[in-house]
C-alpha cells in the first residue's frame, strides 16, 4: 500500500487532474485570482503532506512535467508566427521594452536583497526570477545560486504576475494589445503568457515573444555581471 501511495504514476495523474480542476474552477468563477497553477500547487502539496510522501518521491513524478517545460515554451512560436506582421511593425519597441524590463527586474532584485540584508547565495538565486524556468535555473546555477529557490521564485513571480498584471495595466489605461502582451511576458514569463493568451491572440503572441527576448537579454546581462562577481 505504501508503494502504491508513493508511486510516481499516481502523483503524475494527481498533478494533471489538480491543474485541470483548477482550470475548470477558474472558467466557472471567471476570477483571475483562482489561478490553476496556484490551485494545483496548494492542493497537491496538501495531499502530499496528508499522504506522507516526501518531496524527493514526488519529484520522480514531476520529472515528466519538468521535461515538458521546454517544448511547451517552444510551442509559443506558433502564435508569434501568426502575428509576424505585428512583430515586424513593432520590433524596436518590443526590443526596448524587453531590455528595460529585464534591467528593472535584475536591478530591483539586487536593490531589495541589499535592503533586507539577504545572503549572497540567496541574491544570486533570485536574480533570474522573471525568466522562464529552464533559463532561470541554468542562470542560477551559473551564478552559484540554489536552483530550488530559483524555481520556486520563478513560479511565484509568474502566478502573481498572471493575477495582478492584467488589472494593473488596465488601471494604468494600457489598452494596446502589443504593450499588454510585452509587459506580461517580460515580467511573468510562461505563466503570465497563459493568462495573456486568454486576453487575446495578439497579447499571447507578444507575451510569448517577450519570454524569449527577455530570457536572451537577461542571460547576456547575467553573464556579463558574473564576470565582475567572479
Amino acid at each position: 500500500m505504501t508503494d502504491l501511495i508513493a508511486a510516481p504514476a499516481l502523483w503524475l495523474c494527481v498533478s494533471i487532474a489538480a491543474y485541470a480542476l483548477g482550470q475548470w474552477l477558474q472558467r466557472k468563477s471567471g476570477s483571475a485570482l483562482l489561478n490553476p497553477l496556484l490551485f494545483a500547487s496548494v492542493l497537491v502539496g496538501a495531499l502530499l503532506i496528508a499522504a506522507g510522501v516526501s518531496l524527493e518521491q514526488y519529484q520522480n513524478a514531476g520529472a515528466l512535467i519538468s521535461f515538458c517545460l521546454t517544448p511547451a515554451t517552444v510551442a509559443l512560436a506558433l502564435p508569434i508566427y501568426r502575428k509576424l506582421e505585428v512583430l515586424k511593425k513593432n520590433l524596436a519597441p518590443i526590443l526596448a521594452g524587453a531590455l528595460v524590463g529585464s534591467i528593472v527586474s535584475i536591478g530591483s532584485v539586487l536593490g531589495f536583497c541589499r535592503l533586507f540584508g539577504l545572503s549572497d547565495v540567496t541574491t544570486r538565486s533570485l536574480v533570474p526570477k522573471s525568466v522562464t524556468t529552464p533559463i532561470g535555473v541554468a542562470l542560477s546555477e551559473m551564478l552559484g545560486g540554489l536552483a530550488p529557490i530559483t524555481a520556486v521564485c520563478i513560479v511565484f513571480t509568474g502566478i502573481v504576475g498572471a493575477i495582478l498584471l492584467p488589472p494593473f495595466l488596465k488601471l494604468l489605461r494600457v489598452r494596446n494589445p502589443v504593450q499588454m502582451g510585452l509587459s506580461i511576458g517580460t515580467a511573468a514569463h510562461s505563466v503570465g503568457t497563459a493568462r495573456a493568451i486568454e486576453l487575446g491572440e495578439t497579447e499571447g503572441a507578444m507575451s510569448g515573444l517577450a519570454i524569449g527576448v527577455a530570457g536572451l537579454i537577461t542571460s547576456l546581462l547575467v553573464s556579463i555581471g558574473s564576470l565582475f562577481l567572479g
